[in-house]
């Protein structure tokens, strides 16, 4: 007999230390959904952030969990009532938690993945001039592996400037697809002068065909041309690696199913995330062994972490504890 579950969600705001800007806006906030599932004896929790690129909304994705909750009596009713985004992801992640706790056995084990490891994650600059960004870098000399967030006109200067800045640094770079077909070889030159690792979503999604005939003198990664893991054929000749991120996935169970598709077709990995607290990154964490690099900062933009945080010492994350998830 199973017992029947309660499912709430709610909005969260936690404040950024500073405004977090990429090529299509800012934000000072972190607005977050929280879902929780209960047994009325353990509670699982799973946090998500609704992707404006792809139309979603705070109040739409609580919508969407309010909707379905009456319909969900186990874990595996998920995917017959929500579609990969931030609602799955922010359920998906809750029946997890709630099934770790029941069982007293961490998620990484229920779920049949690798023991979680420590890892150095990507620290985010956010997208300003150049010299702003350099000084940015010059700041976090602790930091070994920067991500920066560029914007078209001007990206040139920019990695430029944080390679003369951080010479010792390993550089990644986000153009969130504010390339163009006619700036993308002589920015590629560049980022290949400045010795970046890995460059994610030159193109726009849909418009990034030219990738195939393209000399990647620079690794491309793919972060909006991907979301799940039926993705995955389609996008080998186009991009050397892929950017897993849950609230796209659709949750943690989506992404190890991504991850493993990825492998199989000799992607490599990024894990990655929005800007949220220490509950979104923690099932993220437990892909890092699977992972080529991981960008998990979203707890060092904000201007406060939720209780039992991500430990992050010198960018290396280590694995959730219990008390927050899994």
């Amino acid at each position: 007999m199973r017992v029947p579950l309660t499912i709430i969600a709610r909005h969260e705001s936690w404040p950024l230390r500073e405004a977090f800007v990429i090529s299509r806006g800012a934000k000072t906030t972190a607005d977050v959904v929280v879902a929780e599932v209960s047994d009325g004896t353990h509670t699982g929790r799973g946090e998500a952030v609704p992707y404006a690129r792809y139309g979603e909304t705070v109040g739409g994705v609580l919508d969407a969990i309010h909707s379905v909750a009456k319909h969900i009596s186990s874990h595996a009713d998920l995917v017959q009532q929500l579609k990969p985004g931030a609602a799955l992801n922010a359920l998906d992640c809750a029946f997890w938690d709630l099934e770790s706790k029941r069982a007293g056995i961490p998620v990484s084990q229920l779920a049949g993945l690798s023991e979680s490891i420590s890892k150095v994650t990507a620290f985010t600059l956010s997208l300003g001039v150049p010299e702003v960004m350099a000084e940015k870098a010059m700041r976090v000399p602790h930091l070994s592996l920067l991500k920066l967030k560029l914007g078209g006109d001007g990206d040139d200067l920019r990695m430029r400037a944080i390679r003369h800045a951080r010479p010792d640094a390993h550089l990644i770079v986000d153009a969130n697809e504010a390339w163009t077909a006619e700036t993308i070889r002589p920015l590629l030159d560049v980022a290949a002068e400045c010795g970046i690792e890995l460059i994610e979503q030159p193109l726009p999604a849909g418009h990034d065909d030219m990738l195939r005939s393209l000399a990647h003198i620079v690794p491309l990664c793919a972060d909006e041309s991907v979301h799940t893991a039926d993705d995955i054929e389609g996008l080998v000749g186009r991009y050397d690696a892929v950017n897993v991120k849950l609230d796209k996935a659709g949750g943690l169970t989506g992404a190890i199913r991504l991850v493993e598709t990825a492998r199989r077709h000799d992607l490599k990995i990024m894990i990655g995330s929005m800007v949220a607290t220490s509950l979104a990154a923690a099932p993220a964490m437990l892909l890092a062994p699977s992972a080529d690099w991981i960008d998990l900062d979203g707890p060092l933009l904000l201007a406060r972490d939720r209780d039992h945080g991500l430990r992050i010492d010198n960018g290396i994350v280590s694995p959730p504890e219990s008390e927050l998830w899994g």
